[in-house]
Parts: C-alpha cells; structure tokens; sequence
C-alpha cells in the first residue's frame, strides 16, 4: 500500500510564501515522475508542476514564480511557491508515478500506477 500525504498548506497574504511537502511511503520499489497538480473552487484540475529524474515542467501561470524539487531519499516532491497571488488559491495535490514490489509468490512482481494525495488547502487572501 503507497500513501502521499501532502502538508504545508495554509493562509497567506497576497505576495507572500508557501512551501509545500509531499511524502511518498509504503512498499515503494522506485519513483518516476512526480508532481503537483490544483483544483480551484468551480474549476477544474490543471498541472502546475512536474519532476523527473532530469526536469521539470510549469504551467505558465506559475513560471517564474513556484519551483519543484525532490528528494529521492526521502520519497518527497516540495512545491516553494513565491509571489503568492489570490488565483493561485486553491486545493493542491500531490501526484507520483509509483513501482511497487509485491513479494507474495516469493519472487518480486513489480506494478506500475499512478497515486494521488488527499490535497493541501491554499488560501491566498488579505
């Protein structure tokens, strides 16, 4: 069983910084890509970033403003958003593309899927 579990969210002022952190834990074999995506009130979900092992990829809305990184050890994504403005509010949550390794048989059988955490509220108001 893999869980994401998202934290960092909260209230901030237009302008202002968040950091986001998500953490992927269970019978983890290896990570591809990982990523946030956010759904705001009336809207639908929409990608703002994503990691692999060698790059990153913006919405545009965001460019210049939030930066993805990961750290392999630890099976974690962050999302430092900067220059915070009222649109960005909005649930955010954490994707990764996940292998797992089921020991059952008694040899490894290895899955593919792709998991999502429960999300992490951001609210941009003054």
């Amino acid at each position: 069983q893999v869980q994401l579990v998202e934290s960092g969210g909260g209230l901030v002022q237009p302008g202002g910084s968040l950091r986001l952190s998500c953490a992927a834990s269970g019978s983890i074999f290896s990570i591809n890509a990982m990523g946030w995506y956010r759904q705001a009130p009336g809207k639908e979900r929409e990608l703002v970033a994503t990691i692999t092992s060698g790059s990153t990829n913006y919405a545009a809305s965001v460019k210049g403003r939030f930066t993805i990184s990961r750290d392999n050890a630890k099976n974690t994504v962050y999302l430092q958003m900067n220059s915070l403005k009222p649109e960005d509010t909005a649930v955010y949550y954490c994707n990764a593309d996940i292998v797992t390794a089921d020991y059952g048989l008694g040899y490894p059988t290895y899955y593919g899927m792709d998991y999502w955490g429960k999300g992490a509220l951001v609210t941009v108001s003054s």
